[in-house]
């Protein structure tokens, strides 16, 4: 019977933080500010290729439609919630990086695929509320503490 479960090798560590890739503090009030305002656009693109995936994939994680990417293109900016939900993103990759010893792709495979710990939905899946946001963060801290899902 084949195992679904691979082993972990872990890859060559990224220099610095997430935050600081994307020239974003990871909390206070400019980060705040930034949210309300909404992120500029070209996040979109900054985040897809940190993650190793399509545009797409991160607006559908974040719930944004074909249609409202096109008004957030034209716009330059996200919208509050959008850019609160791109925050959340960066937020549980960068626990994901943590997990796995800084090996970016380790992480944004583990984003991209179904967890059991979360219903068989992916982290990236689990963006949407801060409800399922806080499981994505919680099934990281079980998994570091080696807490069976």
């Amino acid at each position: 019977m084949l195992s679904s479960i691979k082993e972990y090798l872990p890859g060559p560590p990224t220099p610095g933080s997430i935050w600081s890739t994307l020239g974003l503090p990871s909390r206070g009030t400019i980060l705040h500010d930034l949210i309300h305002r909404g992120l500029p656009f070209e996040y979109l693109n900054l985040i897809a290729s940190i993650l190793q995936v399509e545009r797409k994939v991160i607006s559908q994680a974040i719930g944004v439609s074909p249609a409202s990417l096109a008004r957030r293109a034209n716009t330059g900016r996200f919208s509050t919630v959008e850019s609160d939900r791109l925050v959340a993103l960066i937020a549980v990759f960068e626990e994901a990086l943590s997990l796995f010893e800084n090996d970016v792709v380790a992480a944004a495979e583990w984003m991209s695929s179904p967890a059991r710990g979360l219903g068989s939905k992916r982290p990236l899946d689990m963006l949407r509320t801060r409800v399922e946001t806080r499981a994505a963060f919680d099934l990281i801290g079980r998994l570091e503490k080696g807490v069976l899902v």
